[in-house]
């Protein structure tokens, strides 16, 4: 997978793509919060980047990122509140 908002190659762990089968989330739907999703930066590289998507019921999906070289995706989360 290739991510075009922040043109680095996305690496998932084992983990995100465990998290990501359990909540029936695919390579698309994480594509689409990754690259359209709005996002919220921790520091200089590390952020959620977060989108509801349409079909789910489960308000918005999130994906917590590590921005180096490539995209890490460290996990992968449903039912995501974002805190103000």
């Amino acid at each position: 997978m290739f991510g075009i908002r922040f043109k680095r190659p996305v690496i998932l762990t084992r983990h995100a793509a465990q998290r990501m089968s359990e909540r029936g989330i695919s390579d698309a739907d994480l594509m689409a919060v990754i690259d359209t999703g709005d996002t919220r930066f921790k520091d200089e590289t590390h952020l959620w980047a977060f989108k509801h998507l349409s079909g789910r019921a489960d308000n918005l999906i999130c994906a917590v990122l590590v921005l180096e070289t490539a995209l890490v995706v460290k996990t992968v989360m449903h039912d995501f509140t974002l805190e103000v």
